[in-house]
């Protein structure tokens, strides 16, 4: 049996050789000459040293695991981005560690011990503070998912704003809409904020004035739903409800067609994502098809890629391209992608 009890600087001294030259013995890697190899092999087994994990991969620098942060996993969302960071990490060998910090107090400090089992991690934008995330950047290669953060740590993420005023001219301009409202909540999550400025940019571009709040629910269907409620209970209706997000949306549409409104000659409804089920619910939902997968996808090459060279620039922000996709549930008669997020 190995004893634990030997570490690899005993090791080294025992043998006359560095730590390094231990560790590359032990690993396997690196040159070594044979008298030295010996030597060192002579003592691991007169000593029974074996290295722990931890030993491994402190001398490797190398864990063979990335990490995923997540505020929590709920949706098909996330399902997506686990899928996308996967194609990626597997291939090249690295395990994936998913952390759900649930937004708790102490999300920061769940992220940073996580950072000392593997060799880099890839945060959802808005689940650490970005005090937090500069120190985690000292500690392994960071990369923001689905938002920004620091402007020292590199970013993977679409295009909100432009893609979400695109849609919103679409209903102002197209169909000549006027009183739309927003769903969703901005505050701590970067792509909802964005996706909220890029609604009130399109109103400002046709010298309209938006909508002063937004209507603040989560991001899950139950929560369009109430949603809904709140829109559609007593007073005027708006005439659209633009949702952040394809959940949020579907669950608008489930509770406008449950108080008999037809959609959209009573209500037009968008959506965020196109997530499978906004092509299958009547009437399919317009939205903006988003790079799920690729975002998650292009985060892991990014961390893979520094940890492979340790001491290189950090790579640059990625911002991936969308697509508007026309469907029923605006008032279009047939689906017509129009690609992309220009005026």
């Amino acid at each position: 049996m190995g004893n634990s009890r030997v570490t690899v600087r005993e090791i080294a001294r025992l043998a006359g050789v560095s730590v390094a030259t231990v560790s590359r013995v032990s690993n396997g890697t690196g040159q070594v000459s044979e008298e030295m190899r010996r030597r060192v092999l002579d003592a691991i087994e007169k000593y029974g040293y074996r290295p722990d994990h931890l030993g491994r991969a402190l001398a490797a620098r190398r864990h063979g695991a990335l990490g995923l942060v997540f505020p929590g996993l709920s949706g098909p969302y996330f399902t997506e981005l686990i899928q996308g960071f996967e194609s990626e990490a597997v291939p090249a060998r690295a395990s994936v560690h998913i952390l759900c910090t649930h937004l708790r107090e102490d999300s920061d400090d769940q992220v940073l011990e996580m950072a000392r089992r593997v060799d880099g991690v890839a945060v959802v934008g808005g689940t650490i503070s970005d005090p937090a995330l500069l120190r985690l950047a000292e500690m392994v290669p960071v990369v923001v998912l689905a938002g920004r953060g620091p402007e020292t740590v590199p970013s993977v993420s679409v295009d909100n704003a432009p893609a979400m005023a695109r849609l919103t001219r679409h209903l102002l301009v197209d169909h000549g809409l006027r009183d739309l409202a927003f769903v969703g909540n901005p505050d701590g999550s970067p792509d909802v904020s964005e996706r909220w400025a890029g609604f009130r940019d399109a109103y400002r571009e046709l010298d309209l004035d938006p909508p002063a709040e937004p209507v603040r629910v989560a991001m899950q269907q139950p929560d369009g739903v109430l949603a809904a409620e709140r829109l559609l209970t007593g007073g005027a209706a708006p005439q659209a409800v633009v949702c952040a997000n394809d959940e949020i949306a579907l669950g608008v549409l489930v509770g406008a067609l449950g108080r008999g409104l037809r959609v959209p000659e009573d209500l037009v409804i968008t959506g965020f994502d196109d997530a499978p089920m906004a092509a299958l619910v009547a009437p399919p939902l317009t939205t903006v098809r988003q790079p799920i997968r690729d975002l998650a996808a292009e985060a892991a090459r990014s961390i893979l890629t520094a940890v492979d060279a340790p001491g290189a620039a950090a790579p640059d922000s990625i911002v991936l391209p969308t697509e508007f996709v026309v469907r029923r549930s605006c008032g279009c008669p047939a689906e017509s992608p129009t690609g992309g997020t220009g005026k």
